[in-house]
This record gives C-alpha cells, structure tokens and sequence, in this order.
C-alpha cells in the first residue's frame, strides 16, 4: 500500500515529475489536504511560467542533465513559504496602519458635543464607539492642577494591544496634542494626536463642551504604567493619567 505523499510532492506533482503511484496517491490525498490544495494552486502558475521559458543553449557536445525532481521540488516550498509568509506579514502590516488610521482620524475628524455621561444620543454623524468604550472599558479620570486640564481615559484590551478612549476639557489652543501610553521602562507610545481650535474645549466661549476620540497601542493593560496628554513641538504635559 503506497503511504499518503509528503507535503513537498506539491512542487513535483505542478511540474509533473511524479511517477505514476505517487501521483496517483498524491491526487487522492489532495482534496482532504487544503493546504496542499491552496499551494498546488500558486505553484501550477509557476510551472507555466516556467514553461514559457526557453532554454539556455548548451555546447552540442554537452549532454542534457535534467533536474532532480526532489530539488525543484524543495525549491518551490521553499518559495511558497516565502510567499505565504510574505503574505501573512503585508495582513499584520494592514491590520496596524488601520489602527492607527482608526485612531488619527477619530482625533482629528470627531468632536462630541453633549456630555457623554448623559443618555442622549451623539449628533449624527460624529462616532459612537468613543462613547461606548468610555462608558464601558476600564476609566481613570485626573486634572491636572497647573494647567486646569480635566480627562478622563478608559483601556479596553485587545488581542492587538489595548484600545484606548478619551474625554477632555478645559483646554485652551491653539494648540496641537498627542495622547501617549508610557509603560514601565518610561518609552511613550503615541495612541492618537489632534488639534484643539483658538477657543479650545470645555471653557467659556469653547464651541465643544469636551473633546472626545479613540486610538489604539501595541501595549497591553498591564504593560502601561500612565497616559499623557502633550504637546507637539514643546512636548509639555497638559495632563497625565494614571493606568
């Protein structure tokens, strides 16, 4: 009884180099196999474009060697992992520019404009979520006493890191700012930056009662030892919040 072929009979079976018994057990163990059948289908466009290749002249007194079946073999799982790898690393790559695009664009492109404590609905068109995550992740809230500036953070972990939520005022701009996660060595981990307008937020005359918006970090809870509010350029601390 011919046993089940190895993984690596992919390259062999897209070239065609598989005797007989083996091909035949390697297209029986195919269909239970997706891996193999998600390789076969990257490797059978390879070997067409092997195909269309043309040969190198040899010298006339030369003769043909043909290539060892096991080496092309090895050669095409080695590319497919390469590939697959690659693959896997542009997903992640992906996954972490949404984050932050998540995060840069909630700080810059929503404002809310009724105090997130009450019942009332968000204005239409301005995010939900931030409310959300402050109503039910875990809060801290502080204010500073130098610069009056009040907020309140809530962490939400993740499989990622940690999803990050912020309510703000009495701030006054025009000013450009950055929440930062700073963990235990001391190293600041930019969650998410804004700009607050000449009559800044929560004060007499600010348009916005507070500024509310989320962002996400790589850390996880337990990993962050405070949150601070600072500026860009200057780096002066409005506000720190402890995790």
């Amino acid at each position: 009884m011919i046993a089940d072929p190895p993984h690596i009979d992919v390259g062999a079976y897209a070239l065609g180099l598989l005797e007989e018994p083996d091909r035949r057990a390697f297209e029986a163990h195919l269909p239970a196999c997706p891996s193999c059948h998600d390789e076969l289908g990257m490797l059978r466009g390879i070997a067409r474009t092997l195909d269309g290749i043309a040969p190198i002249a040899e010298p006339a007194d030369a003769m043909p060697v043909p290539p060892e079946p096991a080496v092309v073999s090895d050669l095409l799982r080695h590319r497919a992992g390469r590939r697959r790898r690659h693959r896997a690393a542009r997903a992640l790559a992906a996954a972490a520019a949404g984050v932050v695009l998540l995060g840069g664009a909630l700080g810059t492109g929503f404002t809310l404009g009724a105090d997130r404590g009450t019942s009332a609905s968000p204005p239409a068109g301005q995010d939900d979520g931030t409310a959300a995550l402050l109503r039910d992740g875990r809060r801290v809230s502080a204010t500073d006493a130098g610069t009056g500036v009040s907020g309140t953070v809530a962490v939400q972990p993740k499989a990622w890191g940690s999803r990050i939520g912020m309510e703000l005022s009495r701030v006054r701009g025009p000013l450009e700012c950055e929440l930062v996660a700073v963990d235990e060595r001391g190293s600041a981990h930019t969650v998410v930056g804004w700009s607050v307008p000449a009559r800044g937020y929560g004060l007499p005359g600010s348009p916005q009662p507070r500024l509310a918006l989320q962002g996400g970090t790589a850390l996880r809870p337990d990993e962050i030892a405070r949150f601070e509010v600072r500026t860009i350029g200057a780096g002066r601390t409005l506000l720190t919040v402890p995790a």
